[in-house]
């Protein structure tokens, strides 16, 4: 069973405010197929210090990542593993 709905999303409580963002970059992510994919990315990207958004694209594999300042590449890469899927890099 599945907890996505029956069009592929799940709610997320990600963080979504841009206003606050100095840095902002996307990232490439693989394996990421549905709303529950969305989801674990979101939440691991989102308990980072200094995120203020985390839009995931499942369609295109394209993360926007916004921050208060720069984030390390690694430490996204580490969060991203978390999750369960593979960080391929700047999109």
């Amino acid at each position: 069973m599945s907890c996505c709905s029956p069009e592929g999303t799940c709610h997320t409580d990600g963080a979504t405010d841009e206003s606050q963002a100095a840095a902002t970059v996307v990232y490439s992510v693989s394996g990421m197929t549905c709303g529950h994919c969305e989801s674990a990315v979101t939440k691991e990207l989102a308990t980072l210090p200094g995120v203020t958004v985390v839009k995931v694209d499942v369609a295109t594999g394209l993360v926007t990542l916004a921050s208060e300042r720069p984030l390390d590449d690694e430490t996204i890469r580490a969060a991203v593993d978390e999750a369960g899927y593979e960080l391929v890099g700047r999109a």
